[in-house]
């Protein structure tokens, strides 16, 4: 017997996203050293834009709440195209169809279980998942689209190659990085948040989404 389960309402934290997939958090800086070293250079062009960007989604919510389309209008999509995810060498696909199968499998009942879901946007180079981007609203906990997201990473056909995450509601951003082997190792990034009152932190999200299309080119 095969149970079907929605991984937005199913899975929704990451010790979850452990024991059904066996997955390990890495422990040390250098597992996702992408998010801190050597980070691109940005023109003042591109400062000058995200300071209107970081402006816009807090003039938006400021006036109340913001749905995940807009977030993704005002925010995520200009983020993207300054990092040129939307230009050769990357193929965009949108609400992406993924599923996985849980390790959990009772063999004396014949059942097993198999997560689906869709992924709001994919990046992808010569068939390889590069980025598996999640806009969630303002009412959607960044913790449980933590789990959520991993748990797509998960299902990557990227054997050799790590496979990077990006998730944001606008105010708040945070990255991820997977890589397979014996089992799935993760690691997140520090988050991001706009209501910083000393710095636009839309920069640094910036620098980390270039820095990853670069190791790609």
């Amino acid at each position: 017997m095969v149970t079907t389960l929605a991984i937005s309402k199913h899975v929704n934290s990451l010790l979850e996203v452990e024991n059904r997939f066996s997955a390990q958090q890495a422990i040390g800086d250098r597992f996702f050293s992408e998010c801190y070293e050597d980070l691109p250079e940005l023109t003042e062009l591109e400062k000058e834009r995200c300071d209107r960007l970081k402006e816009r989604y807090l003039y938006h919510r400021h006036h109340g709440h913001i749905s995940e389309g807009l977030i993704n209008q005002i925010a995520i999509a200009p983020l993207l195209e300054m990092a040129k995810f939307y230009d050769p060498p990357f193929d965009i696909r949108s609400e992406y169809p993924v599923q996985i199968e849980s390790i959990e499998f009772d063999v004396d009942e014949n059942e097993q279980t198999i997560y689906q879901g869709r992924i709001d946007t994919l990046v992808i180079h010569k068939k390889l998942w590069v980025l598996v981007i999640e806009s969630k609203g303002q009412s959607f906990s960044i913790e449980s689209g933590m789990a959520q997201a991993l748990t797509y990473m998960m299902s990557s056909p990227n054997q050799l190659q790590s496979t990077y995450g990006f998730i944001s509601n606008g105010g708040f951003s945070i990255f991820l990085k997977v890589t397979q082997g014996e089992v799935f190792q993760y690691q997140f990034s520090n988050d991001f948040s706009l209501y910083n009152r000393n710095a636009n932190e839309f920069l640094t999200v910036l620098q980390i989404l270039k820095k990853i299309a670069q190791l790609f080119q």
